[in-house]
C-alpha cells in the first residue's frame, strides 16, 4: 500500500524549495505549478498543493484553514539514528522551518520542526533495549 499526505500550501514553489532542503526527493511525474509531490520513503509521499487546487478536491473548501491555521495532525516517522534526527531538523531550520521541542525519552529520541506552512513533523529514532541517549 502507498501512502499519500496531502496538505494546502500558500507557495507551492517555496514549498518545493524547502521540502527540497531536507533532503527529500520531488517526484516530477505528479507535480506541477499546483502541486509538489516527495517521496519520504518506498510508497510514502508528501503532496503540497496550491489552496485553489487543494479546494477543488473533494467539494470541502471549508475546511481548508488559512496559513496561521495550527497543525491539526502530527506526522511522526521513524529514521536510523539520534544523528540522522538531528540532521533533518537542522535541515529544516536552515530552510526556514521553525523548530520546536526535543523530547529524550529512556526509549526515544524525538525533535520537532514546522514546515513554512505550519505543517508539524515530529522525527524521531526508537533506542534499542536496554541504551540510553547520551
Amino acid at each position: 500500500m502507498s501512502l499519500y499526505i496531502t496538505y494546502p500550501v500558500d507557495d507551492v514553489e517555496r514549498s518545493r524549495v524547502f521540502y527540497e532542503a531536507l533532503g527529500w526527493v520531488l517526484n516530477s511525474q505528479i507535480s506541477n505549478e499546483s502541486v509538489a509531490c516527495f517521496a519520504i520513503a518506498e510508497d510514502q509521499f508528501v503532496m503540497l498543493g496550491s489552496r485553489k487546487m487543494y479546494e477543488s478536491v473533494g467539494g470541502a473548501s471549508e475546511l481548508v484553514g488559512g496559513p496561521n491555521t495550527p497543525s491539526k495532525v502530527t506526522i511522526s516517522f521513524d529514521l536510523p539514528s539520534q544523528e540522522a534526527v538531528d540532521e533533518l531538523v537542522e535541515r529544516a531550520g536552515a530552510a526556514g522551518g521553525r523548530i520546536g521541542d526535543t523530547d529524550e525519552y529512556p526509549f526515544m529520541y524525538q525533535r520537532q520542526f514546522d514546515d513554512p506552512d505550519g505543517y508539524h513533523y515530529s522525527p524521531f529514532w526508537m533506542k534499542p533495549e536496554g541504551d540510553s541517549v547520551p
